[in-house]
């Protein structure tokens, strides 16, 4: 039995924000949520954490990241100057993968889920690349989420774009996986079908994969991150993305879209009908300058909205900052996205969660996953259940979390990871990463 209390507990849960609040974890779920003082006396022998006044909450959920960029911190390719989004992809993300070997591939996944323990990131849900190595690389993340302990569901981007050879061999890949998950019984790994985007997929390409994905199990696309999927849609297929999405058979509600910046109104009719999950990446959209989605408008038609990183960050708290701005900025209006952009994090994301993992994710009641997070902030001014998601949105960053816990077992404590080397991880990862980066410029 382990305690985590002494703080602030902001549940998300029917008890919402508890003063002097405490978290009892039996095993890998939650036993009790209540006073600190009660719990104590409930649970005598039990180990304590003490919070110390800070935040303790639930752990975070990425709904879309990309782990292998990782490696492109700094990096500069010889003879790239992209001019739009396209050049972007080719000039960048897709020379990196096509470099990136498996051991490329599981450095990178080491260093991203190291720092998303850092950031109080539980869960995540990745869209990987590596087509210079794609047999087993979804295996080589696994085990570095395993390795880790954090909670992951995983994909491969099949994509036409190299060729038919290595589409069926990244379409092979997400099958072996999505079997390999299928017969997992630990609930802290799953596997989709993944897809780049519809440019850069046929139909044939489209219908082998829904040949090799088995009932229950979902897609991950891209969708209308930029303009060019939409032209090449309506040039080549004479409708939009999402229509020829659902004519394909791709959407539902075990299929999560990634951007869908431009979408319609006919489109987000669609989106709701189908039940086909949603999640907004605001960094990412900004740094490629590829526009921002009708979020807002989506959140409140009813579709399921959740909030990513595209591989921008590993901060939950930073990209629901920069969502909260970008909304405001693009609709010039300030009253917008105070309710919307919480909801994603902390409503939608756990919604998405829902729909591939069996434990109740991000939020602290009877239970629910194991997955505890503590935040050093101390508020200067009141902290109230109605006001908590200001106090995050203004207070609160990812390095400001002290401990994680996942799946019941402590990852960091006061900032120290327990039985995790960091410097030895970063130190092999640098290593990785040099000879990464040399090969792709030889």
């Amino acid at each position: 039995m382990l305690l985590v209390g002494n703080g602030k507990v902001v549940t998300r849960g029917k008890a919402g924000l508890l003063e002097n609040g405490c978290v009892a974890l039996e095993g890998k779920k939650i036993a009790a949520v209540g006073d600190t003082k009660a719990l104590r006396e409930q649970y005598p022998g039990a180990e304590f954490i003490d919070a110390g006044g800070k935040v303790i909450m639930p752990g975070l959920i990425n709904a879309h990241n990309h782990i292998y960029s990782a490696f492109a911190r700094g990096l500069s390719i010889k003879g790239y100057a992209p001019q739009n989004f396209l050049d972007i992809l080719d000039g960048m993300w897709w020379t990196m993968d096509r470099h990136m070997n498996l051991k490329d591939t599981y450095w990178s996944a080491m260093a991203t889920y190291l720092d998303c323990i850092r950031c109080g990131v539980t869960t995540v849900f990745d869209h990987h690349a590596s087509y210079g190595g794609i047999s087993g690389s979804l295996f080589a993340i696994a085990d570095a989420a395993q390795e880790l302990g954090v909670r992951t569901c995983l994909c491969y981007e099949v994509s036409d774009r190299d060729g038919e050879e290595k589409m069926r061999e990244g379409v092979k890949e997400n099958a072996d996986f999505i079997a390999h998950c299928a017969k997992d019984t630990t609930d802290m790994v799953k596997g989709m079908m993944g897809l780049h985007a519809s440019f850069t997929l046929s139909d044939a390409s489209l219908a082998l994969c829904r040949e090799h994905t088995p009932e229950g199990v979902g897609f991950h696309i891209h969708v209308a991150e930029g303009m060019a999927d939409v032209y090449d849609s309506l040039k080549k297929y004479g409708k939009r993305v999402i229509q020829r999405l659902f004519d394909q058979d791709i959407l539902g509600e075990k299929t999560v879209t990634g951007h869908c910046i431009h979408v319609n109104g006919l489109e987000m009719d669609i989106l709701k009908e189908t039940d086909t999950m949603v999640v907004h990446n605001p960094e990412s959209n900004m740094g490629n300058a590829v526009g921002c989605p009708p979020t807002l408008e989506m959140i409140h038609r009813g579709i399921l909205t959740g909030l990513g990183t595209d591989g921008y960050t590993n901060d939950m708290f930073e990209s629901m900052k920069v969502a909260n701005i970008l909304h405001k900025h693009n609709l010039c209006d300030p009253t917008v996205a105070w309710g919307e952009v919480p909801q994603m994090l902390f409503e939608g994301n756990p919604a998405i969660g829902a729909r591939y993992f069996d434990s109740k994710l991000g939020v602290l009641e009877e239970g629910a996953a194991a997955d505890v997070i503590v935040v050093d902030y101390d508020p200067l001014t009141p902290m109230t259940v109605d006001n908590t998601n200001g106090h995050i949105l203004f207070g609160m960053m990812g390095r400001d979390v002290v401990t994680t816990i996942i799946n019941g077992e402590v990852k960091m404590k006061d900032r120290q990871l327990v039985g995790i080397d960091k410097a030895a991880i970063l130190a092999k990862c640098r290593e990785q990463s040099t000879d990464f980066w040399s090969r792709i410029n030889a």
